[in-house]
């Protein structure tokens, strides 16, 4: 098997001096411990999330400003092309001439039409055509769609999303679904309180709660000897002084949400501690550090499923789906050339609607088989 090569991080505060990544390293002669290669192997994984996380913010970004300058006007020249197409179709099938086939071409084309503009939002004038030629009313069809949606929701993540949720929201219903896991894990949480605990129960609270004091602990050691390191007050160089000031409130943010990892990483780059520093760590302090760095692998997981999940949300991509911060510009180029296509069959569909020897021929082929596909759903 290949030696892993030594990982290199560069710390954001410290451009001119990139550090060792943090690990434990082998002493001469001597293996690591099954302990001491579960925390290497969980720094490794931390590190590969938060490098996840963060070309998630740097992509989505990026996505953001491209979507704005590029797909949108794209989907607005589209929406009012729909628009325009359908109200000509209507036009079409009221005027002369048209068989009753043809009418019923006629009427399928603009309840597709309608639907695609409704699908993303109200339009007094879609849903009118809408009705007419679907002869449905699409409100009542809209509020039984939501109502399946919400059953199977409910059904599969055992919830109550009540009344007052916006089942055309998916970032409504992703924020209400989290709301409502959380409030059941503390009433379950109460009701366990709330009983008479047997003596296995008592124990393993104890358990539990000497285990959270000592990890409190273990990160606030870590937390003590930086802040004694950076404590601002006691440097007289104002320059050096504003860059311990940065470093302190870096080490604040890490100690409020525990992230052991941060705070170590100060201390390697501030010189506190090295390789062999943490190679004779005593197993007991490891074994705590450890538990850390599980939990707040675990948090990262959360952190990186809810982006994803909430970036698909916004953007009307199936969820749960397999999708990552490289994808994001493809997956844009291919819905901008999706949509010039739309926007170019739209402009010939309604240049041979202006002319009625072409629109029966249109109508004729349309007759013959389903509509095109450019006319459906696109990822965006």
């Amino acid at each position: 098997m290949k030696k892993r090569p030594q990982e290199s991080l560069t710390l954001p505060l410290f451009p001119e001096a990139p550090v060792t990544s943090l690990c434990v390293v082998p002493m001469a002669q001597t293996p690591l411990r099954e302990d001491q290669k579960t925390f290497n192997a969980l720094i490794r994984k931390i590190t590969s999330k938060r490098q996840r996380l963060s070309a998630w913010d740097a992509a989505q970004s990026r996505f953001r400003r491209e979507f704005a300058t590029t797909l949108l006007p794209l989907q607005q020249q589209e929406a009012e092309l729909r628009i325009r197409l359908a109200e000509t179709l209507d036009a079409c099938w009221a005027g002369k001439g048209m068989t009753q086939r043809e009418r019923r071409t006629l009427s399928a084309l603009i309840v597709d039409l309608a639907q695609e503009i409704l699908e993303h939002g109200e339009h007094a004038g879609m849903k009118v055509l809408y009705n007419r030629h679907s002869q449905s009313d699409f409100d009542a069809e809209e509020a039984a769609r939501q109502d399946g949606m919400k059953a199977v929701l409910e059904e599969m993540f055992g919830v109550e999303l009540g009344g007052d949720v916006d089942m055309g929201s998916p970032e409504d219903i992703l924020a209400h679904l989290e709301s409502q896991r959380r409030a059941h894990k503390e009433q379950a949480r109460a009701r366990k309180g709330g009983r008479r605990k047997s003596a296995k129960e008592q124990a393993g609270a104890q358990r539990r709660e000497a285990e959270e004091k000592r990890l409190g602990q273990s990160i606030r050691a870590v937390y003590r000897k930086l802040a004694s390191a950076l404590h601002p007050d006691r440097e007289l160089d104002p320059g050096e002084r504003g860059r311990k000031t940065a470093l302190m409130q870096r080490a604040n943010e890490a100690y409020a949400k525990d992230d052991l990892l941060e705070l170590l990483e100060l201390q390697l780059a501030l010189e506190q501690i090295d390789g062999s520093h943490l190679t004779a760590i005593e197993p007991q302090l490891l074994t705590s550090y450890i538990t850390i760095l599980k939990n707040q692998l675990s948090e990262l997981d959360r952190a990186l499923s809810r982006t994803q999940n909430e970036f698909a949300a916004q953007f009307g991509l199936p969820p749960f789906g397999r999708i990552g911060p490289k994808d994001l510009t493809p997956l844009l180029a291919t819905s901008v050339t999706a949509c010039g296509v739309s926007i170019r069959e739209l402009e010939g569909h309604l240049a041979a609607a202006s002319d009625p020897a072409r629109l029966k021929a249109w109508l004729k082929t349309l007759s013959r088989r389903p509509p095109p596909p450019a006319m459906g759903d696109f990822p965006f």
